[in-house]
């Protein structure tokens, strides 16, 4: 099985079904810090640092007869517009337009099989079911499921959209593979990262509020994460899955720290990619910390993605 990855980014989805035992052939992405760590990880497949929103069908035309036949197609369009995080802020019609892309590979490309992924709220968007319609009139049976990473052996609450698409069959239902959720604590080093005193001169006031409300609740002898988004409590303990992950990682470790006071720290880069799924010794090209949490954040959790395509080639 050979496949294409739109919207790749750092390469979640790629990684996934790699470990499903499909050959990655290229991925395609806009931002070029993405580009240098698709590469750094696929080494055997090209990257074309393309914005598809502006590629013609004649442009698609090129890069499949460069490329070759493909039986899978991969697409994360950007979640950002469609995302409840984003408020009340107006929305970029274009970023919203973006899974249309999809459509337009698929109509020269014609896989046999199609996976985007979104948030949830894709679901919302004004050109949802006409995009659905679309792939339907290309020849494709349809199944749209939310999944949640935790039901897949991923330390991590994280609901998404998963549209999958089949040519030849009735697309399987997604099962989950596990019953357990691992808990943030099996992927948190608590004493390999420095920390700093919970009250200092420079800590922003609400943060010190967040993290008293948290020990109100859970107790000054509590070791939890206060989490940095979000409504409804702003803290989590270390027994259950972590919370969404966002490209912004706003989650802080809090502590005693054995002189009747509290201590903190960010979680750091290995935690997060831990908790996304991500295998150790994934290469992130020398990257910043902002810019890798953002491709984390941003990114589709591998060991889902492997599960989707083992579904599918199992059909």
């Amino acid at each position: 099985m050979r496949a294409i990855d739109l919207f790749c980014g750092a390469g979640g989805s790629s990684l996934g079904a790699m470990a499903a035992g499909v050959e990655i052939v290229a991925g395609f992405d806009v931002w070029p810090v993405a580009a240098r760590v698709y590469a750094a990880n696929f080494p055997r497949a090209r990257f074309h640092l393309r914005d598809l929103a502006i590629l013609t069908e004649s442009d698609v035309r090129a890069i499949r007869d460069d490329l070759g036949p493909v039986d899978l197609l991969l697409a994360s369009p950007p979640c950002a517009d469609h995302s409840p995080a984003r408020g009340a802020r107006s929305r970029c019609e274009k970023s919203l337009d973006l899974p249309w892309c999809v459509w337009a590979f698929a109509r020269v490309f014609r896989p046999r099989w199609i996976v985007v992924e979104n948030v949830v709220q894709m679901r919302r968007w004004h050109g949802f079911w006409a995009f659905l319609y679309a792939l339907m009139h290309l020849g494709y049976c349809v199944r749209v499921q939310v999944l949640d990473a935790a039901d897949f052996g991923v330390p991590q609450r994280r609901r998404r959209l998963y549209i999958v698409c089949d040519r030849e069959a009735d697309p399987p239902g997604i099962a989950p593979r596990t019953s357990e959720r691992i808990p943030v604590a099996r992927v948190i080093d608590l004493d390999g990262y420095a920390y700093t005193p919970l009250r200092t001169p420079r800590r922003a006031h609400a943060t010190i509020e967040r993290v008293e409300r948290a020990l109100r609740a859970l107790g000054r002898d509590a070791t939890f994460l206060s989490v940095y988004y979000g409504s409804g409590p702003q803290w989590q303990t270390l027994d259950v899955p972590l919370r969404t992950v966002t490209t912004s990682g706003h989650f802080a470790l809090v502590r005693p720290d054995g002189r009747g006071g509290h201590e903190m720290r960010m979680l750091q880069v290995d935690e997060l990619r831990r908790a996304m799924g991500f295998p150790d010794g994934f290469d992130f090209g020398g990257c910043t910390r902002v810019d890798t949490v953002r491709m984390l954040g941003n990114a589709v959790c591998p060991p889902v993605m492997r599960a989707i395509v083992e579904s599918l080639r199992g059909a």
